[in-house]
């Protein structure tokens, strides 16, 4: 009963911190059930197929529990946030067979044509992406994501926000160079 009280406790940032000195998946899974309503929301908001969403959920913390390792997780309801919504996209991906095209600098420079779906080819390079994001300074992830991700005007991520309207800018801006700068460099491609 104590260890259930200890878990309760413990910040979601503790609890992976122990898991990865300890390796005993009873951290993680305080993890997985914390954390489970958000994902399946989020799967099931972009899946909107409860089977394929609950498939999905399974299939990301099966795979995260196994590479959670490999990567410097600051905010880790930030970046699970990420690596589900990714896994969603590689879904919808593989059931559409939809275009995804390379980043290169024209497209990186236009935002009628980048979003942080371009680059999800490869398993790989949704993990490029996905640690990356990572990197990125907290104004920068919440701009990016809410530009890209969730389709956000720029008038409403100053509302979301508070930012004023040419931090916006700058940080979306900014976050595309500083991901296609750590997504070459992670996958070798500099």
């Amino acid at each position: 009963m104590k260890i259930n009280k200890t878990l309760s406790e413990l910040s979601d940032e503790d609890l992976l911190k122990k898991f990865l000195q300890t390796d005993d998946i009873v951290f993680f899974g305080e993890l997985y059930r914390r954390n489970i309503p958000l994902v399946y929301g989020l799967c099931l908001k972009y899946l909107e197929d409860k089977d394929a969403a609950y498939d999905a959920v399974m299939d990301i913390f099966e795979d995260i529990v196994k590479k959670v390792s490999q990567y410097d997780i600051k905010n880790f309801n930030t970046w699970l946030y990420s690596v589900a919504k990714y896994h969603c996209f590689h879904v919808i991906k593989k059931d559409k067979r939809a275009f995804f095209v390379k980043i290169e600098d024209t497209v990186v420079e236009s935002d009628d044509f980048f979003t942080l779906s371009d680059v999800m080819q490869t398993e790989e390079e949704t993990e490029a992406l996905t640690y990356c994001i990572g990197t990125l300074s907290n104004e920068q992830q919440v701009s990016i994501n809410y530009f890209y991700l969730e389709e956000k005007s720029y008038a409403d991520i100053v509302k979301l926000t508070g930012f004023p309207l040419s931090k916006v800018k700058s940080y979306i801006q900014n976050g595309k160079r500083n991901l296609k700068t750590c997504i070459l460099k992670v996958l070798g491609q500099r």
